[in-house]
């Protein structure tokens, strides 16, 4: 057995594998074993309970350093913020035509995110077994590098954000890959649960800045949830892969002008408090269950980091334990976009699903030179 298939097979059990109840919700694992990506692998594993992305990735930060200078801290993209020079006069009478809108869109999304984390199904397709107990079953986890570089000039040529790109590229790839698998399934319906973070936080913090602070909202889970369709073959031909990107923005800035993110968190912490923590398991694995795939990012540095000198190539993660047949999971780092996929074993095939996806990224970038 290759190197690699032993890696993956490792990374795949560990993932699987339960917590010991007696032992801490963290672990550390140490390949020091060379694979075709790098010399060694150090891999964190942490329970979703100790927290969110956001407080994992402040854990991390706590224990590594710029590779360059360690004295320096790590630089993280700017996020643009929306300042206005405008009088609160002008204010309203942009915010006023708006509010029936934005009321409407909240009312409709929070009511299909209720009726997905209850009675509505997606169908089963090439991506979506719909087994009972599929978080239980062996995944296979695969790697995907995105240019930011050209992730940037689709995001400029097509007027969109860097979050509608890449989901942009992921439908497409997916539409590609189902078509492959099962030409019939272009027309089935399939929703991606992205995940959300309702903190009012701009940048990330290390531990230490955390226990000065004592931040509310900073440790634990702040997370909530909003549903996306993948666009079908039957609204736009796999022949107009810009369209893709088009409708995802449009899809993900709909949801922004709504507020069925706040609800769904609102109600979750509603039903925490009424029926307790073990309800609310119940109700988001039924939401997980019910989608066909789970769609998370989160920002990385963008100077390349070091853990006790060591310089660290590729920052990649992943979540498990999850009801659904593909997860796929982005963060940036060093000018790319890392992409991984964990998926079901033996039923997603998962170099075709990356050959797919890579070939979407392609089309996508070509179509957007030429526009």
């Amino acid at each position: 057995m290759s190197m690699e298939k032993q890696y993956g097979e490792y990374l795949s059990g560990i993932a699987m594998e339960k917590f010991p109840k007696n032992k801490p919700l963290w672990e550390a694992h140490i390949i020091k074993y060379p694979t075709k990506n790098a010399a060694g692998t150090l891999i964190f594993k942490f329970h979703h309970a100790i927290g969110d992305g956001y407080t994992i990735m402040g854990l991390l930060l706590s224990s590594l350093q710029r590779h360059d200078d360690p004295s320096l801290p790590l630089l993280f993209p700017s996020k643009s913020s929306s300042s206005s020079n405008n009088s609160n006069k002008l204010f309203l009478l942009k915010i006023l035509p708006k509010l029936f809108s934005i009321t409407f869109n909240s009312i409709v999304d929070f009511g299909w995110s209720v009726m997905k984390s209850t009675f509505l199904e997606d169908d089963e397709t090439p991506i979506r077994s719909n087994v009972e107990g599929v978080e239980f079953l062996p995944i296979t986890i695969s790697h995907i590098s995105f240019s930011i570089h050209h992730i940037k000039e689709i995001k400029s040529k097509l007027g969109v954000t860097i979050n509608d790109v890449i989901t942009g590229i992921i439908f497409y790839g997916i539409r590609l890959y189902m078509q492959d698998m099962d030409y019939k399934s272009g027309k089935m319906k399939s929703t991606a649960m992205a995940i959300v973070n309702t903190r009012n936080v701009k940048d990330y913090h290390t531990v230490q800045d955390m226990l000065k602070t004592n931040a509310k909202g900073v440790w634990g889970n702040h997370i909530s949830y909003m549903h996306v369709s993948v666009p079908t073959l039957q609204d736009y031909p796999i022949s107009n892969p810009l369209q893709f990107v088009k409708k995802a923005h449009n899809s993900i800035k709909r949801k922004k002008n709504s507020f069925a993110t706040i609800l769904t968190e609102k109600l979750l912490r509603m039903e925490h408090k009424l029926k307790g923590s073990e309800e609310v398991s119940k109700n988001i694995h039924r939401t997980l269950r019910n989608s066909s795939l789970l769609i998370s990012n989160m920002v990385g540095p963008m100077e390349q980091m070091a853990l006790a000198n060591h310089p660290i190539k590729d920052l990649f993660f992943t979540l498990c334990g999850l009801p659904q047949s593909l997860v796929v999971t982005i963060l940036s780092y060093m000018g790319m976009l890392r992409v991984t996929l964990a998926t079901e074993e033996g039923f997603i095939d998962e170099r075709k699903l990356v050959w797919n996806l890579n070939k979407a990224f392609e089309e996508i970038l070509h179509e957007a030179e030429n526009v």
